[in-house]
C-alpha cells in the first residue's frame, strides 16, 4: 500500500455522523439545538458567577472553570460538523484535524481532573464544613484550576504529536464526525499497538483513577448524609449527589469504553454513539444539573433579570 507522510496530507474526509442514515437531518437539527442550549447555559452561568459577588466562592469558581471547558469542548467538534452538513461538504484540512485532536484531548483530560477536584470540594464542604474555607481557600482554588488546564494541555501535546506522526496508507476517510484520536489512528499503516498500550496506561491515570476518586468522594458524602437527622436536608443532599453522579457516569463510562477497551472489540458506529454523550450531551447537562438548579444561582439569575427590567 502507498505510504503518505503526514506532511503531505492536505485534507481528510470526515464521513460524518452515522453515514447512510435516513434521519440525518433530524439528528443534525437536534444536535444544533443541544449546542445552542449548551452555549447559552454555560455562558449564562459564567456571567452570573462573575457578576454576582454572592457567588464568589470556591465551589462556584470551579463551576465557572467547568463551564469554560464545556463551551470550548463542544465548540471544538460541533461547529465543524454542522458547517460540513449545511454546506454539503465533508473535508477537514490537516491543520484543522490536528487542532481538533489537540483541543478535544486537552479539554477532555482537563475536565476529568476538574471533575475529580470538584468532587473533593463537595466532600470537604459536606463532611468537613468547619475547615472548608481553610482547605479550599482562593489560592488553592486557583492552583486547582491551573493544574486542570495545564495537566490536560501537557497530556494532549504528547497524544497529538505521537498520533499525527504516523504515516497514512492512502485512505483519508475518518469514520467519525470529528478527528478523534482512535479514529485517526485507524488510518495508520504502521503497527500502533505499542502506542495503544501507552494510551491504556494514560487512561488509567486520567480516567480510571479520577473516576474511582469521584465515586469514593460521593460514597463518603452519601454515608455522611445518611446520618443527618433532617429528612429534608438528607433528601436534598441525596438528590444533588445523584444528579451529579449521573453526569459523571455519562462522561466517564463512554470515555472509558472507547479508550480503555481494545478497538477490535467495538465498532466505529458504537464509538460515534458513545462520543455524543461526552462531547455534546454532558456540556449541555453540566450547567443545568450542577448550577442552574442551584438555589443561589437561581436567585442570582432572578436578580439580574429583575435589574435588567428595572433599568429599561
Amino acid at each position: 500500500m502507498r505510504r503518505e507522510n503526514v506532511t503531505s496530507m492536505v485534507e481528510f474526509t470526515l464521513l460524518g455522523l452515522f453515514p447512510g442514515t435516513r434521519h440525518i437531518g433530524f439528528l443534525i437539527c437536534t444536535i444544533f439545538l443541544v449546542y445552542v442550549v449548551a452555549i447559552t447555559g454555560n455562558t449564562t452561568l459564567v456571567l452570573l458567577l462573575s457578576l454576582d459577588p454572592r457567588l464568589h466562592s470556591p465551589m462556584y469558581f470551579l463551576l465557572s472553570q467547568l463551564s469554560f471547558m464545556d463551551i470550548s469542548l463542544i465548540s471544538t467538534t460541533v461547529p465543524k460538523m454542522l458547517t460540513n452538513y449545511f454546506l454539503g461538504t465533508s473535508g477537514i484540512s490537516y491543520s484543522s484535524c490536528v487542532t481538533q485532536v489537540y483541543f478535544y484531548s486537552a479539554l477532555g483530560s482537563s475536565e476529568c481532573i476538574l471533575l475529580t477536584l470538584m468532587a473533593y470540594d463537595r466532600y470537604i464542604a459536606i463532611c468537613n464544613p468547619l475547615r472548608y474555607m481553610v482547605i479550599m481557600n482562593p489560592k488553592v482554588c486557583l492552583q486547582v484550576a491551573i493544574v486542570s488546564w495545564v495537566g490536560g494541555a501537557i497530556n494532549s501535546a504528547g497524544h497529538t504529536t505521537y498520533t499525527m506522526h504516523f504515516p497514512r496508507c492512502g485512505s483519508r476517510e475518518i469514520q467519525h464526525f470529528f478527528c478523534e484520536l482512535p479514529a485517526v489512528l485507524k488510518l495508520s499503516c504502521e503497527d500502533t499497538s505499542p502506542y495503544e498500550r501507552a494510551v491504556l496506561v494514560l487512561g488509567i491515570l486520567f480516567l480510571l483513577i479520577p473516576f474511582g476518586l469521584i465515586l469514593t468522594s460521593y460514597t463518603l458524602i452519601i454515608l455522611s448524609v445518611l446520618h443527618v437527622n433532617s429528612s429534608k436536608g438528607k433528601r436534598k443532599a441525596l438528590t444533588t449527589c445523584s444528579s451529579h453522579l449521573v453526569v459523571v457516569l455519562l462522561y466517564f463510562c463512554p470515555t472509558v469504553f472507547i479508550y480503555m477497551i481494545p478497538s477490535s472489540l467495538h465498532t466505529s458506529e458504537q464509538d460515534q454513539i458513545l462520543s455524543i454523550f461526552y462531547t455534546i450531551l454532558t456540556p449541555m447537562l453540566n450547567p443545568l444539573i450542577y448550577s442552574l438548579r442551584n438555589k443561589d444561582v437561581g436567585e442570582a439569575l432572578r436578580r439580574v433579570l429583575f435589574k435588567s427590567l428595572i433599568t429599561r
